[in-house]
């Protein structure tokens, strides 16, 4: 599949790679960091990572990275948000760890929030994944003219909107019960929690309290009858809500039902649960290792972004403008 970057091979030799992993997921970590490496002619950096019985970690370097530029390439949390109520923002405390701990460049691949890359106090590219998705839809799904791309969700419109946009499709919102695992519930909006206190307030003032939110039926906007439903989304791990998109979609006609997320999770019994559903494809990229969910479930299919990457780590090493990463991105891209 050709792509609409610059080729990676450079004469230019750059400094060793250098990635931090468990050592229990170091091999299948490996298999996309290779391309990485094997794109810009470069070895991978030899590092050991692994866990003593006490389950404290240890790093051992195994070469010299003295005057290098190091990159350390590994997934990221996507707690950007309080979970509990008075709990934390996970990310925005590894953001102060990383820069602390030296970090002076960040790479990303499409963040849940964009407002994440304001916790580093270091530069941050958030580089995306939708023009390697958008090609994989023209080029493996023959009649994409006849499709619809959905979003499973209202808070997913605007992605949603931006593929329907480049494709010169319609789009379709499904909204009411099944909605996003993340409720309001769990992502702090309700951190104090929403009760009258009458202690520190004057008897005289009353403060209007918001009306508990209240999901309407089931709806899809949009026409999806004898269509094919591309619902689109940053990530997919827990994936009752895109089968029940899946379900609601096939009941309104839809003939045929692909999903593509930038990061696949696709833990406990993702493949499973998709291989028994009407989905017909999940297309998600590399950025996550997933070759155990590929073998339990044939309807994963892999696109593979290093090369964009490998070409942000290039620009950075030498010194070069990365405006060309983000050719024709908008600000709700």
């Amino acid at each position: 599949m050709s792509v609409a970057f610059p080729s990676l091979l450079s004469s230019h030799r750059m400094s060793p790679l250098l990635s931090f992993h468990w050592l229990s997921t170091l091999s299948s970590l490996l298999i996309g960091y290779v391309s990485i490496c094997r794109r810009l002619g470069v070895e991978l950096g030899k590092v050991q990572v692994y866990q003593e019985d006490n389950r404290e970690t240890r790093v051992q370097i195994q070469e010299s990275v003295r005057g290098k530029d190091v990159f350390i390439i590994q997934t990221m949390s996507n707690k950007q948000c309080k979970m509990r109520k008075r709990g934390s923002i996970v990310t925005k405390l590894l953001a102060s760890m990383m820069c602390k701990a030296g970090l002076s460049h960040l790479i990303t691949m499409d963040l849940h929030q964009k407002e994440i890359q304001g916790f580093f106090n270091i530069p941050v590219d958030n580089l995306r994944a939708s023009p390697f998705l958008l090609q994989y839809i023209q080029e493996e799904i023959p009649d994409y003219r006849n499709a619809v791309i959905v979003a499973k969700s209202p808070a997913s419109a605007k992605r949603a909107q931006s593929f329907a946009e480049r494709l010169r499709l319609g789009i379709a919102v499904i909204h009411g019960e099944a909605q996003d695992a993340e409720s309001d519930l769990v992502d702090g909006r309700h951190s104090p929690p929403t009760v009258k206190t009458t202690g520190a307030i004057h008897p005289s003032m009353e403060i209007p309290l918001l009306i508990p939110k209240e999901k309407p039926p089931i709806t899809v906007v949009g026409d999806v009858g004898g269509r094919i439903a591309i619902i689109v989304d940053d990530i997919i791990d827990d994936v009752d809500s895109f089968l029940a998109a899946a379900e609601t979609l096939k009941e309104r006609g839809a003939y045929k039902i692909f999903i593509m997320a930038t990061h696949g999770i696709l833990s406990s019994d993702a493949p499973r649960l998709i291989e028994e559903s009407p989905i017909h494809q999940v297309v998600v990229t590399n950025t996550i290792p997933h070759e155990l969910q590929k073998l339990q479930c044939p309807k994963i299919q892999t696109v593979d972004i290093s090369m964009i990457l490998s070409e942000a780590i290039r620009r950075i090493h030498n010194g070069e403008s990365m405006s060309y990463l983000f050719a024709n991105i908008g600000v709700d891209d």
